[in-house]
């Protein structure tokens, strides 16, 4: 399996990962065909040059504006970039990637200025600049055949950029927003910049499944995209390209388990939910029978590494227990992948898993069948079903 690990030492934005990509290979000439596809090839030009950053070699890309939009880009919004993308020519893989990118990016700045979705537009970014960043990154991820992304932590930068709404602290809210939602685990690197755009968080999020160390991994290339400012550091992205070792990707999981026999149930139910909101990939609980035959259960709570200090005090906080067991696992992982698929009811996405190249399983994404259930007042495995159908038609097709 192909992976693609993004090492933001010094921070990402989607310029950086343009550059990197394009350093580990992807033919520039290739990359501005693919991006015709939009249409919006007048609005833009796209300049590539080595450069150096404190000493480190380098490839910087910069979207220009061209023409009648030179004071700014136009403020597209949410819903007509998501019919230029859906409307293109480009490869479904492409198209479902871009998406989910700036439906990541959508959600933030509709959740920042307190709208909907739908009145969202991307003055702030960039409509052009981001569409050339965000797509042309895909494209780029789509040539080098990379199947997984990770990405290692995030610094969080520090003092204030100028908006069309004033100056705002670093990181900016829509970064902030971002973070949360994938709980992107952050870090100070002592630089007081922004090193983390909206572009650059949108795409980490949207498509790394982890964050954390570098996995097991044979390294075939490694691209450095330049940022656009000098800092103290190198202002590089690494984008390191690779296969997993031994054809199996495995990743670290920490185990927190604790008995409890003198708590209500619903407590244990709300304390739950609670582990799942702050970022644990599981919890359940087991009947147990504890000393002098008190019947009790095992509250078992698997999450990343990063997460268990706040686990830790949430179940210390709500239950009545007195003391935590932790533990590290290795867990190996199967590659997987969303796509999306129509049916009369609307887009669903499908959770795609591969062992050793090989489609073992395909589920359809469960949220995303309820809501369209609620939305045509139809039962939720009437749209289950017709997203397996739409599936197996494609792979047929």
């Amino acid at each position: 399996m192909k992976i693609a690990y993004f090492d933001c030492a010094s921070g990402i934005a989607g310029d950086m990962c343009l550059g990197a990509l394009l350093d580990c290979g992807v033919p520039l000439e290739y990359l501005n065909r693919q991006l015709q596809a939009l249409g919006i090839e007048g609005e833009y030009g796209l300049q590539v040059s080595r450069v150096q950053r404190c000493g480190q070699p380098a490839l910087q890309a910069v979207v220009e504006v061209l023409g009648s939009q030179s004071g700014g880009s136009p403020a597209r919004h949410w819903m007509e970039i998501q019919a230029l993308i859906a409307g293109s020519q480009l490869s479904p893989a492409i198209k479902t990637r871009s998406l989910a990118v700036f439906e990541k990016l959508a959600q933030a700045e509709a959740k920042v200025h307190q709208m909907s979705v739908e009145k969202v537009h991307f003055h702030e970014v960039g409509a052009v600049d981001a569409l050339v960043d965000i797509v042309g990154t895909c494209i780029g991820l789509d040539w080098l055949q990379v199947e997984r992304v990770l990405s290692s932590p995030h610094p969080v930068g520090g003092g204030w950029v100028s908006t069309e709404h004033g100056k705002l602290a670093v990181p900016v809210p829509a970064v902030i927003e971002l973070w949360e939602m994938g709980r992107v685990p952050v870090f100070s690197n002592g630089v007081e910049a922004e090193l983390v755009t909206p572009t650059g968080a949108a795409l980490a999020v949207a498509l790394a499944e982890a964050f954390g160390p570098c996995p097991p991994m044979r390294v075939e290339k490694v691209g450095r995209g330049a940022g656009a400012q000098e800092l103290p550091i190198p202002n590089v992205l690494r984008l390191w390209i690779g296969e997993a070792n031994g054809g199996e990707l495995t990743e670290t999981v920490s185990v927190l388990q604790t008995q409890i026999d003198d708590l209500n149930p619903q407590v244990i139910a709300y304390t739950c939910e609670q582990l799942l909101a702050l970022g644990a990939w599981d919890v359940f609980t087991q009947p147990i029978t504890m000393k002098q035959g008190r019947p009790g259960i095992l509250l078992t709570v698997i999450c990343p590494p990063d997460r268990v200090p706040e686990c830790q005090d949430l179940i210390f906080r709500e239950t009545t227990t007195l003391g935590i067991r932790h533990f590290q696992q290795q867990r190996t992982l199967l590659e997987r992948v969303v796509e999306r698929v129509e049916t009369p009811y609307g887009l669903v996405d499908i959770k795609v898993a591969r062992h050793h190249g090989r489609i073992v399983n395909a589920q359809p994404e469960f949220r995303d069948c309820v809501a369209r259930a609620q939305e045509f007042h139809v039962p939720v495995q009437t749209v289950w079903l017709a997203a397996q159908s739409a599936w197996q038609n494609r792979l047929q097709g």
